[in-house]
C-alpha cells in the first residue's frame, strides 16, 4: 500500500536505518489494513434472512418499504460497496459523494459522485441535492442507511439560504489558512449549512436511520465527524462566531456568513437540532472505525516484528512543526535512557495537527511534523514516519514523510536547509528532494493521522 516502499528503504546505506525504514512501512500498512472500510462495515452489519442486525438493534427488512443509502466522505465508495454487497437488490436507491477521482467503482443501486476536498465544489452540492431528493417524504416504514467518513464536511456542502457556495469556499479557506482545528472549522460549517449539524436527520424524520461513521476526529464526537448531519449538535451560533473572532477573521469573511451568524445569535435563524429533540428517536449513530483501531493494529504489527510497543496517545493536537519536535524528543529520550519502554521500541501516536500557513510553499501537516523533527533526530538510531490515513496530506499527492538519524546530515550535504523550508511551509519540496515522501495514493479510508517512532 506504500507505493514507494523500496525507494524509502533504500534511502539510507546504514543497515540499522534500512531495517527501521522497512519496519515503519510494514507497521503503517498494517494500520491501514485494520481500518479497511469494507471490513469494518461488514463487521458492523449482519444479515440473517430478512433481519438486519447492528450494534444496539435490528430491522426486519420484510416490513420495510424503502431502503435508501446516502452519505459522503473519503471512504464512501468502499463503504457503499460493502453495504450493496450485503443488501443487494433490497436497496431501493442510493447516492454517495466521494473524493474526486475515486468515483469509478461499479455499483448497482448506489451512485457515486466525485466532489472536491478540502474546498467544496458544485458537484458536492449537486450530490447533497440528490440525497435530499431520495429521502423526501419518507415514513416510519422506511430505512435510511447513511455512510459517513472523514472529508464528509467538504464533500457534502449545502449552503444555508442566503449563502453562496463561493462564500462557503472563502470561509473554509480562511479558517484552514488560520490553523483552525477540525472541531472549530466544523462548528462554523454546521451553522452556515442546511444539511449538517443534525439537519439531515430532521429532513429524514420519521424514517429509521442507521448511520455508520468512520471517525477522523479526535475523541470520536459524532456531532463533529463530517459536521454531524445525523446527530444532535452541541455547538451554537455563538460558538461559530467565537471561532471566527478567535482567528481575527470578522472583517475578512463574506458578509452573508457574518450576517447569518449574527442573525442566529439573535434568534432570527433556527438553531441546529439538539440532544433530546424527538427527530433523533429513530436514529442510531455507530462509530465503526477510528484512529485508536489503526493505532492498536500498528502496535500489534510492531510487536510481531520484535519491538516493545506502546500507544502513547491518539489525542495529539497542536502546531505540526512543534509536535514534530516533541516526537523527536520522545525518540531522543528512548535512545538515551530506554524510556518510555526498553529498546527496540515502537511508539505509536495518533491525532491530527494543524499548520498555520505563513509561507507560499507546498506541504501537509504530516510532512511538516517530519520536517519539524529533523534537527532533533540527528544522530539517533531512530526514525519517525508519519502519514494521513487517507493518503492525502494537505493539498499534495503524498500521504506523509519520514526522517531518521541521518536525514539532517544528508539534507545539508544536498544544500537543503530545513529551517528555510519550514519558514516557507514548503515541506513537500524538501522531502521530494530527499526522496522521503510516503506515497500511497488515496486509500479510501480516513481515521486521522498516524505516526510511528522506532528506536533501536
Amino acid at each position: 500500500m506504500i507505493k514507494n516502499k523500496d525507494s524509502l528503504i533504500g534511502n539510507s546505506e546504514d543497515e540499522v536505518l534500512q531495517r527501521l525504514r522497512h519496519d515503519a512501512c510494514v507497521i503503517l500498512e498494517g494500520a491501514l489494513r485494520a481500518v479497511d472500510p469494507i471490513e469494518v462495515v461488514l463487521n458492523a452489519l449482519s444479515l440473517e434472512g430478512d433481519v438486519l442486525s447492528y450494534e444496539g438493534g435490528l430491522v426486519d427488512l420484510s416490513k420495510t418499504k424503502k431502503i435508501i443509502v446516502v452519505g459522503g466522505g473519503k471512504a464512501g465508495g468502499m463503504m457503499a460497496k460493502a453495504v450493496e454487497g450485503l443488501l443487494g437488490k433490497q436497496i431501493t436507491s442510493g447516492h454517495i459523494n466521494v473524493l474526486k477521482g475515486t468515483e469509478g467503482s461499479k455499483l448497482g443501486r448506489i451512485t457515486l459522485r466525485g466532489a472536491s476536498h478540502p474546498i467544496p465544489d458544485h458537484e458536492g452540492v449537486k450530490g447533497v441535492d440528490r440525497m435530499l431528493d431520495l429521502t423526501n417524504g419518507l415514513t416510519k416504514r422506511d430505512l435510511v442507511i447513511t455512510l459517513i467518513s472523514g472529508g464528509g464536511s467538504a464533500l457534502m456542502p449545502y449552503p444555508a439560504p442566503g449563502i453562496s457556495l463561493e462564500d462557503m469556499r472563502k470561509l473554509t479557506s480562511f479558517l484552514l489558512m488560520a490553523g483552525a482545528t477540525i472541531n472549530e472549522l466544523n462548528s462554523v460549517r454546521k451553522h452556515i449549512s442546511g444539511f449538517k449539524g443534525g439537519q439531515f436527520a430532521r429532513h429524514v424524520y420519521p424514517a429509521m436511520m442507521i448511520n455508520l461513521l468512520l471517525s477522523d476526529v479526535i475523541g470520536d464526537p459524532i456531532d463533529t465527524i463530517a459536521s454531524g448531519p445525523t446527530s444532535p449538535d452541541e455547538s451554537t451560533f455563538m460558538d461559530a462566531r467565537d471561532v471566527v473572532t478567535k482567528y481575527g477573521l470578522i472583517d475578512d469573511i463574506p458578509e452573508s456568513v457574518l450576517s447569518r451568524l449574527n442573525d442566529g445569535m439573535n434568534g432570527m435563524c433556527p438553531e441546529t437540532p439538539k440532544l433530546g429533540d424527538p427527530i433523533f428517536e429513530n436514529v442510531s449513530n455507530l462509530v465503526i472505525a477510528n484512529n485508536y483501531m489503526a493505532a492498536r493494529a500498528a502496535s500489534k504489527v510492531a510487536e510481531g516484528l520484535g519491538y516493545n510497543s506502546m500507544i502513547l496517545s491518539t489525542h495529539i493536537e497542536g502546531e505540526a512543526r512543534q509536535v514534530g519536535g516533541m516526537f523527536a524528543g520522545v525518540a531522543r529520550e528512548e535512545q538515551s535512557r530506554g524510556l518510555p519502554l526498553p529498546r527496540p521500541a515502537a511508539i505509536i501516536i495518533g491525532g491530527e495537527t494543524t499548520v498555520t500557513v505563513n509561507g507560499e510553499g507546498k506541504g501537509g501537516r504530516n510532512q511538516e511534523v517530519a520536517l519539524g523533527a529533523i534537527r532533533k533526530m540527528s544522530g539517533l538510531r531512530g526514525i519517525i514516519a508519519t502519514l494521513g490515513t487517507d493518503g492525502i496530506d494537505g493539498p499534495t499527492d503524498a500521504a506523509g514523510a519520514m526522517v531518521d538519524g541521518e536525514s539532517l546530515t544528508r539534507a545539508l550535504g544536498m544544500g537543503l536547509n530545513p529551517d528555510k523550508f519550514l519558514e516557507g511551509n514548503d515541506s513537500y519540496s524538501f522531502f521530494e528532494s530527499m526522496n522521503d515522501l510516503i506515497m500511497t495514493g488515496p486509500t479510501e479510508t480516513n481515521v486521522n493521522d498516524l505516526s510511528v517512532i522506532l528506536v533501536r
